[in-house]
């Protein structure tokens, strides 16, 4: 009788962990190389997200970089700080991820379809940027849930 009440405790505990909530991407997260953070926010069941910090070290004469490298001359003096870099994410229940996503690389100007997921739990957001609709043909990164300050 212990057996089968541990058992059934323990699945309740763990039906727990992995209940995962489309609400659970929105926060602060520290890109991968940790010198940005990036706010993830949710409208109508869409989600963005936002450069809202850099690192000091990697400004330039006091102020953050510019999006030189994007493929539109007229948009290279915005600053990197509060540009939406993710767009277009929407949560898919059944494949318990965030899909048909966009994703700007301010480093080589480039944006990539992407889509969005957490392994083990919700304090580790992975992400992957494709190409041309094939989902194997990119990269994926690591972000890291943090606060602003």
């Amino acid at each position: 009788m212990k057996k089968i009440l541990f058992l059934l405790l323990f699945g309740l505990g763990l039906n727990t962990v992995s209940a995962q909530k489309a609400s659970d991407i929105t926060g602060i997260w520290w890109n991968d190389e940790k010198t940005s953070k990036i706010e993830v926010v949710e409208e109508n069941g869409v989600f963005t997200g936002t450069i809202v910090y850099m690192i000091p070290e990697k400004y330039d004469n006091g102020q953050p970089p510019k999006d030189d490298e994007n493929p539109d001359p007229d948009l290279r003096d915005r600053s990197i700080v509060g540009l939406q870099i993710l767009n277009r994410l929407t949560y898919d229940t059944s494949d318990k991820e965030w899909q048909g996503g966009r994703i700007y690389d301010p480093k080589s100007g480039k944006t990539y379809d992407c889509y969005a997921w957490f392994k083990n739990d919700s304090n580790t957001l992975y992400l992957k940027g494709y190409v041309v609709g094939i989902r194997w043909l990119g990269k994926s990164t690591e972000w890291t849930r943090t606060k602003l300050n």
